[in-house]
């Protein structure tokens, strides 16, 4: 029963792209190269904490504030969030005599250059994909109306108008295809997009922090006397 329906699942399948002609083809390896890139870089995404490693980089941030830059090491030790990595250059640089605090900047931002660009891999060929789909559908509508009254032309008087109806309707299914393609690449760009701006202002954000001098913005401490 079930290898009926992949039989005939894989049968529809193989209609469809042979109705849609070369564009079709080429979506269809478009969608998967989609699909893939879509996975890659949510998994790629994850791996870099563009979803989690918040909270010990502003604790770390805050430490740093107070003057107690071993804390602040300490919390971001053994920490590979991008946000991290960041955070710990810019104290490094920060910390290294050889830097002035106009050198310790160029130096942060190089590397958050870097670190931005990284979790930016792979965006330009999403949207890519979701440029070229529909306009592949839409070539494959022009070739296949081409066709389709090509046809109608060789057949003269006797002509049917439900073979160009066909022609017309099969012409038509690759400009959906583009579009079927084309719309989840561009919603998942835009979601990737919209994360690595967050991870940019963040980032910038924990930079301009440690860059500032050292306790003015110390870690509240609990009161002796209330705590007796």
């Amino acid at each position: 029963m079930a290898l009926s329906g992949i039989s005939q699942a894989l049968s529809s399948a193989q209609t469809f792209l042979a109705s849609g002609g070369p564009s079709i083809w080429a979506i269809a390896l478009l969608s998967v190269a989609g699909l893939a890139l879509v996975l890659w870089k949510i998994w790629d995404l994850l791996s870099l904490g563009a979803w989690n490693g918040g909270p010990h980089v502003r604790r770390a941030v805050a430490y740093w504030q107070a003057g107690d830059a071993e804390a602040a090491r300490a919390e971001l030790r053994d920490r590979h969030t991008i946000r991290a990595r960041l955070a710990r250059a810019c104290m490094t640089a920060v910390a290294d005599e050889r830097f002035d605090k106009s050198t310790a900047q160029e130096e942060t931002l190089r590397v958050a250059t870097h670190l931005l660009t990284r979790a930016r891999a792979g965006l330009r060929p999403l949207e890519l994909i979701a440029t070229i789909a529909p306009l592949l559908g839409l070539l494959g509508t022009v070739l296949g109306m081409i066709s389709a009254f090509q046809t109608l032309q060789e057949a003269g008087a006797r002509a049917d108008p439900a073979m160009l109806a066909g022609g017309i309707w099969e012409a038509l299914l690759t400009t959906a295809a583009g579009m079927a393609v084309a719309i989840p690449a561009s919603i998942a760009l835009s979601w990737f997009e919209s994360v690595t701006d967050r991870l940019r202002l963040e980032m910038e954000d924990a930079a301009t922090r440690i860059l500032q001098p050292v306790g003015q913005s110390p870690i509240p401490q609990p009161d002796p006397a209330k705590a007796a």
